[in-house]
Formats: structure tokens, sequence, C-alpha cells
């Protein structure tokens, strides 16, 4: 079941990420494998912006509240 959540870091990260790379391919496998921990690695790795990433931090964290 795909959360609320997963599916807005899904179009963020899509439309960050327009071209669909190893990487954004990588990251959507973590997301639909619902592995937040992966996601958050790959994440740590990709060349964003201090102000993506605080946004993107914000989904990844409240996408493991909801897995709670």
């Amino acid at each position: 079941m795909t959360s609320a959540t997963t599916v807005s870091l899904l179009r963020w990260l899509r439309r960050q990420l327009r071209e669909p790379a190893p990487q954004r391919e990588r990251l959507e496998a973590a997301i639909a494998n619902d592995d937040p921990a992966e996601a958050r690695r790959l994440v740590a790795l990709m060349p964003f912006s201090e102000a993506q990433r605080r946004h993107v931090e914000r989904l990844l964290e409240e996408w493991e509240r909801e897995r709670l």
C-alpha cells in the first residue's frame, strides 16, 4: 500500500531529477520496497541544494513515522 507521503516523495524526486538516471531509479526502488534507510543513504549522495535537502529530509521523516 502506498502512503500519501511516499507518493509525495516520488513526485518530488521526479520533479527534481527530471532525467530517469540510475540513481533516481534506485531511489524509486527504495521507496517502492518501503526502505527509508536506503532512500536516506541515496539522498545523501545526491547534489541537492540545502532547501531541497531539507524538504526531502522532512518527507523521509514523515515516511518513517508512518511506518511505526
